[in-house]
């Protein structure tokens, strides 16, 4: 850890030790009891001797050379695509203000007026959901 063993310690030479001993409960080398005790100490340590006490008995870890964690590398995505996504968001806005708008006149006539919108909707929405479930397998197609 460093020359001197009555050297204090930072923060940051703290955070390094519970890296290390998360590492070894990881490669099972400490269970989980001996890992919270060692954490414990981790923090209450004060100078490097102490630290290097709670890892003698380990092998050493470059934390430099880890693998990759698992929750940094995210999986690959499984929605929708983001311009797919903004078509159907267009489609749900205008078909929401054309509803609105033959609410208002439908209101305003005092009887029910035909149900014109569905004709906004209708085939756009056919489009839409056909491009969904069948269009957009590659999207790093060239011209």
């Amino acid at each position: 850890m460093a020359n001197s063993p009555e050297m204090r310690a930072s923060d940051a030479d703290r955070d390094r030790v519970a890296a290390i001993l998360r590492e070894h409960t990881a490669q099972g080398r400490l269970t989980m009891d001996e890992f919270n005790e060692r954490l414990e100490q981790v923090y209450k340590s004060k100078t490097y001797g102490e630290l290097a006490k709670l890892t003698s008995d380990l092998p050493d870890v470059d934390l430099r050379h880890l693998p990759a964690k698992v929750e940094s590398s995210a999986p690959e995505k499984k929605g929708m695509h983001s311009g797919m996504a903004a078509a159907w968001s267009a489609w749900a806005a205008a078909s929401g203000i054309n509803w609105v708008i033959w609410l208002i006149v439908s209101i305003t006539a005092g009887t029910m007026i035909y149900p014109w919108p569905l004709w906004v909707m209708g085939p756009w929405g056919v489009i839409l959901l056909v491009s969904t479930i069948f269009g957009g397998g590659d999207q790093s197609k060239e011209s």
